[in-house]
């Protein structure tokens, strides 16, 4: 397969992935960008790899921890266009949009390997040991960060969780 092939076929699909990892698709552009400028260069030996995709992905996922590095100040925030609400939309689409919203923006608040592991096991469905292997840490790291990921994000929905209200002021 050629570098071009595979940019035809794959583009999607990182652009997806960084896009989920980053929660921001202008970053995950860049991203994927600075990726392929550097796949491209290598292209020979990552073919010869047999498994293109792996190392292009494992290339897009230490590109977002680097970038996370440079950047540490940087506030992530989800953009408020991603939740693409159409007008005339009931209000069950609107509270799914809402909640999704509001997940994406926890998400977005996690440490970068912790949100890594996470996008890596839910997202794209890979096992402990491939997230292990992208990440270049071993399988017992890869499943502390998805646990502390999960524990996080599970400490923050119970805090966000709305109080129920008593009804006729009883106490």
């Amino acid at each position: 397969m050629t570098f071009d092939d595979f940019v035809a076929t794959r583009l999607r699909e990182l652009l997806r992935y960084a896009t989920v990892l980053s929660c921001d698709p202008h970053l995950a552009e860049d991203i994927v960008q600075e990726v392929l400028i550097r796949a491209q260069s290598r292209w020979r030996r990552i073919e010869a790899l047999g498994s293109p995709q792996h190392y292009v992905r494992r290339m897009v996922t230490n590109e977002f921890l680097s970038w996370r590095r440079r950047r540490a100040a940087r506030d992530v925030s989800v953009p408020p266009d991603s939740l693409g609400v159409l007008a005339g939309a009931d209000r069950d689409q609107i509270t799914a949009f809402d909640e999704r919203d509001a997940m994406l923006a926890r998400i977005a608040r996690l440490p970068p390997r912790q949100r890594a592991a996470l996008v890596l096991r839910y997202y794209e469905g890979l096992a402990h040991a491939e997230i292990a292997a992208i990440m270049r840490c071993s399988e017992g790291t890869a499943r502390s960060h998805l646990s502390r990921a999960l524990a996080a994000l599970r400490i923050e929905t119970a805090s966000e969780a709305p109080v129920a209200t008593r009804v006729g002021g009883e106490r």
